[in-house]
């Protein structure tokens, strides 16, 4: 039996409380079941809980369930939440209508109690597949980080909103020194390992809300601070841990043991470029291995000086 907290979240918009207790009541042993009377009280609802599907009657005073659908599909963060539209109408054009501005599916007053059913949880399924498939594309095979593809998309995002006032970002892009050499020496599954270890130590180190750690690019990973801190020193601590670990790399000709060096930028406040911002904290990145790798360069954004260059 799974608790209320585990089982699937379904809305229910409809300004007829008969038809809402209804329906709350089909579906009440297999679903935590929310009720609005009306197209605003919906969006409120939706703002702060997480739903998986909405039960929506098409036709409601003020704002018709054909708006609520548009500014679903309009919403960040709600454009793919499954709609089945409830109608005691059954016009071509009004599914028509429905189907194009994004609605899932529709069921037809009176509601036959096994279809309904049926219908919820087919969507239901739907949903948790496709999350489940997102989750896997959104991770990277190996390390369990947070993808390539899935990190530009979410940098551009936050770098295109401002920030609050009492939140700033850094960024910075890390990579293994003498990695190929490393390969070379002690073969790929040993390289492979080496990869899982520096996530590990990445992942442990964005441990809050808005924090992000990925892989970058082979042996490259990128690490997203937010909120407020010592940034610079916290970043530091992630080459310092990575040495401490102590891993042998008897092939590098900078440390006998496996080292990092990474490049990046503090005091980030968005909106701004994040091409522009990712060219900078490459700059940094390729400065830090010219003055010898195994060290971290910091710095604002697009202001020469000062820079930290803390040298492990």
């Amino acid at each position: 039996m799974l608790t209320a907290s585990a089982l699937p979240t379904i809305l229910v918009v409809d300004n007829d409380r008969i038809s809402r207790t209804m329906l709350a009541e089909l579906l009440q042993d297999d679903c935590r079941v929310l009720m609005a009377r009306d197209g605003l009280t919906a969006f409120e609802i939706l703002a702060r809980e997480a739903v998986d599907l909405v039960l929506l009657d098409l036709f409601m005073p003020e704002m018709d369930g054909f708006e609520v659908i548009t500014r679903i599909r309009a919403t960040e963060g709600l454009e793919d939440l499954a709609v089945i539209c409830i109608t005691a109408l059954s016009l071509d054009a009004d599914e028509e209508r429905a189907l194009l501005l994004g609605a899932s599916d529709f069921v037809h007053k009176p509601v036959r109690p096994a279809l309904l059913r049926a219908r919820v949880m087919t969507h239901l399924k739907l949903t948790s597949q496709q999350r489940a498939l997102t989750e896997i594309s959104s991770r990277d095979g190996l390390t369990g980080l947070t993808s390539r593809r899935s990190f530009d998309l979410d940098l551009a995002a936050r770098l295109a909103r401002p920030c609050r006032r009492d939140e700033e970002l850094a960024i910075a892009l890390f990579d293994i020194d003498h990695f190929k050499l490393y390969n070379e020496h002690y073969g790929h599954s040993a390289g492979d390992e080496a990869l899982r270890q520096v996530a590990l130590i990445l992942q442990n180190t964005a441990r809050r809300s808005g924090d992000i750690a990925a892989r970058y690019d082979g042996e490259k990973f990128v690490l997203v601070l937010s909120g407020k801190g010592d940034f610079d020193a916290m970043l530091t601590r992630v080459a310092e841990t990575v040495a401490g670990a102590a891993i042998p790399h008897e092939a590098s000709p900078t440390s006998p043991v496996l080292t990092i060096s990474g490049g990046g930028l503090v005091h980030v406040i968005p909106p701004c470029d994040p091409a522009d911002l990712m060219a900078q904290v490459s700059e940094m990145l390729s400065r830090a291995r010219e003055a010898g790798r195994n060290r971290v360069l910091l710095r604002p954004p697009e202001i020469a000086l000062p820079e930290w260059n803390r040298i492990l």
